[in-house]
């Protein structure tokens, strides 16, 4: 469960455990900063006009399509929890883990993390169905490899399209840059932790408690799991279809539009978008998400209003239509549900 007060949000871990993050004044400073210049963007460049006409002529069918594309994407990422339990020899419902997948997303985007308040509610729900927490956490650690894995091959992969495209400059390189070094820095630190064993951390990680609180547990995940390179590759190729996912619903979207763009383009402008969202954890996102990905897109050729209009369709299936059914069983105290 996790409790909102003043400017201080407390997740309970475990039995017994409180972690406190701070979440400092900079946050909504920052948030504040990036939803003007949002607004300002399409008041000095958009025609308002415009853009609300192609968002009232969407078409169902794309929109239809860019709904089932969502669906798979949670299909997808409890198919990956799956296939991890699976070669521990345990096994866990497949509808109870997509229940864990719509709650992770509304934990993840509320208490932005880099994903570490979501990873601590998947490890004590599969706790809760009698799987152990050495299986648990190696769950957590191998799927957070193949997120990150897939999540910098496809940054790199936007980058060489930008390059190609002759559309890459030294900003974009240097903020994917600066993206990969987050991205490493988070599943080797676990790996690392986990090598450790049950010593005590450095004192300096004592200050985050959120993340101390689930990084104190890391060593209890058996090593030969994950060493199971048949595992960590099946979960990447999971992790990578989700963003291929993610990607095809923005094309999706933006054809729902009337923009006739290619695939590439679609990728490009969500890729860049995450690693906005990644380099700048604010609540939900909100703000850094959409500048990033409607500058990209007009930037790659599409019309402001239009990259707008296709960012804020895509905002309301990747984000807000997933948040209903997870503040639902979030209030209804998570996604417990027995084997």
């Amino acid at each position: 469960m996790v409790l909102s007060s003043g400017h201080r949000v407390a997740c309970r871990v475990g039995p017994g455990v409180i972690a406190i993050m701070p979440h400092g004044k900079w946050h909504f400073w920052l948030m504040g900063i990036i939803i003007i210049g949002l607004i300002m963007l399409v008041r000095h460049v958009a025609d308002f006009t415009h853009f609300l006409t192609l968002a009232k002529q969407a078409e169902p069918l794309w929109l239809a399509v860019a709904l089932l594309l969502q669906l798979g994407t949670y299909v997808s990422l409890a198919s990956g929890w799956r296939m991890i339990l699976r070669r521990a020899g345990e096994d866990a419902s497949f509808l109870f883990l997509m229940r864990i997948a719509l709650l992770k997303l509304f934990i993840d985007q509320t208490l932005p993390t880099a994903g570490m308040s979501g990873n601590i509610l998947l490890v004590n729900q599969l706790i809760k169905t009698n799987i152990s927490r050495g299986v648990a956490v190696a769950v957590l650690l191998l799927s957070m490899i193949g997120y990150y894995a897939a999540y910098i091959a496809f940054a790199l992969l936007a980058l060489w399209l930008l390059w190609r495209q002759d559309d890459a400059t030294l900003f974009m390189a240097g903020i994917i840059a600066c993206f990969m070094m987050v991205a490493i820095f988070i599943p080797a630190m676990a790996l690392w932790l986990h090598h450790r064993g049950r010593r005590p951390l450095p004192k300096w990680l004592g200050h985050f408690g959120l993340v101390a609180a689930l990084l104190r547990t890391i060593g209890l995940a058996p090593a030969n799991l994950l060493r199971d390179r048949n595992a960590l590759a099946q979960v990447t190729l999971c992790n990578a279809l989700i963003f291929s996912l993610d990607a095809a619903t923005l094309f999706a979207c933006l054809h729902g539009l009337g923009q006739d763009v290619g695939f590439a383009t679609a990728l490009i402008g969500l890729i860049m978008a995450s690693v906005a969202v990644t380099l700048a954890p604010l609540p939900f996102g909100l703000g850094s998400f959409e500048v990033a990905c409607t500058a990209t897109l007009h930037v790659l050729g599409v019309s402001i209003e239009a990259a707008l209009a296709a960012t804020m369709l895509l905002r309301a299936l990747t984000l807000w239509l997933p948040l209903v059914p997870g503040l639902i069983l979030f209030r209804r105290g998570g996604a417990y549900s027995p084997r």
